[in-house]
């Protein structure tokens, strides 16, 4: 009978605390998880959540100051080096490498960091290279490369040392659809074939859908649930109400009052002169009930229709918030 195979990261009880003049900013309290090798686990919520600062205990950039974690079974507070050794990491906010030599030289210096091999260096990168579609930028000056080319040397940095664990925080940001594309078949690529773990800090939702295996959906510091996108979704039972409403507002707060709807966000455009209401609703009864409360205070509801759910609809189910509205409440 083989042995049971060792988690490629685990986390108890994680807790950071930043000083400030006043009292401390807890930025992750209490956070509990595993992953599992060969695994693709995302971990989504709105700007502020706790998403970077887990990243960086993970990769031994912050210490925790309450609790542990492991990455291969290493302790990342007691055996940073030990951590180092197995794992790489990127950020699609980064400064991505240095400006006035190539994306080649770049990538090079950075395998040499690992002590890697001149000749393994060489083929790796080609390798990394021609999967990302980099190979005929490599002789670029970085700051030549387009944002989607700096970008894909970022990815390519990230996998140069063969590393078991990788950890990407917003790798996509900012990048053309296309660009996002071809980074995620790559990243699904590297975890399916060659059983490499990736944790994949996001607030983009779709992404997050399309790659991950499991999710945790985390704000304020915790998390708030954790599951398979699909499992998530299907918890939610009824599909979401969508309605277009007129004239256009911010607030909808009279549906918080609904019974059964668990929570929603809403967005103005301008153009069309509309407000976009999306509810996560528990029933027929309870949608019907939410387009009553809509037209009772006095606005038009143009158009109505029932969709899938999305992780962002789990997220307000949880909280009674989306992602934005989270983020704007946090501001004020």
């Amino acid at each position: 009978m083989s042995e049971p195979q060792l988690p490629a990261v685990e986390v108890e009880g994680l807790r950071r605390e930043f000083k400030t003049k006043g009292p401390p900013v807890v930025a992750l309290d209490g956070v509990s998880m595993k992953v599992r090798q060969g695994e693709v686990f995302g971990v989504l919520g709105p700007n502020g959540a706790g998403k970077t600062t887990t990243i960086r205990i993970l990769s031994t950039l912050l210490l925790p100051t309450g609790g542990w974690a492991r990455v291969m079974g290493f302790d990342v507070a007691k055996e940073p080096e030990k951590v180092r050794k197995v794992i790489n990491m990127a950020s699609g906010a980064e400064k991505a490498g240095y400006d006035f030599i190539s994306a080649k030289r770049n990538l090079w210096f950075f395998s040499q960091l690992y002590g890697i091999p001149g000749d393994v260096a060489d083929r790796r990168i080609g390798e990394l290279s021609e999967r990302l579609g980099l190979t005929k930028y490599l002789d670029r000056k970085f700051y030549a490369l387009s944002t989607g080319y700096r970008q894909r040397a970022t990815i390519a940095r990230a996998f140069v040392n063969d590393p078991k664990v990788v950890f990407l925080d917003e790798p996509t940001i900012g990048l053309d659809v296309m660009t996002a594309r071809s980074i995620r078949d790559f990243l699904i690529e590297e975890a399916r074939k060659n059983g490499r773990t990736i944790i994949l800090a996001s607030h983009n939702m779709a992404e997050v859908e399309a790659i991950c295996d499991r999710v945790a959906i985390v704000d304020k510091g915790k998390i708030l649930t954790e599951g398979s996108p699909e499992d998530l979704k299907r918890s939610l039972g009824a599909p979401a109400l969508v309605m277009e409403v007129s004239p256009p507002q911010a607030g909808f707060e009279m549906l918080a009052k609904v019974p059964g709807v668990k929570g929603f966000t809403s967005s103005i455009e301008e153009e069309r002169g509309l407000s976009t209401v999306q509810a996560v609703v528990d029933s027929d009864a309870a949608a019907r009930a939410a387009e009553d409360a809509v037209r009772k205070a006095g606005l038009k509801v143009v158009a109505s229709w029932r969709k899938q759910a999305t992780l962002e609809e789990v997220f307000v189910a949880l909280v009674g918030r989306g992602f934005k509205e989270r983020e704007e409440q946090d501001v004020v």
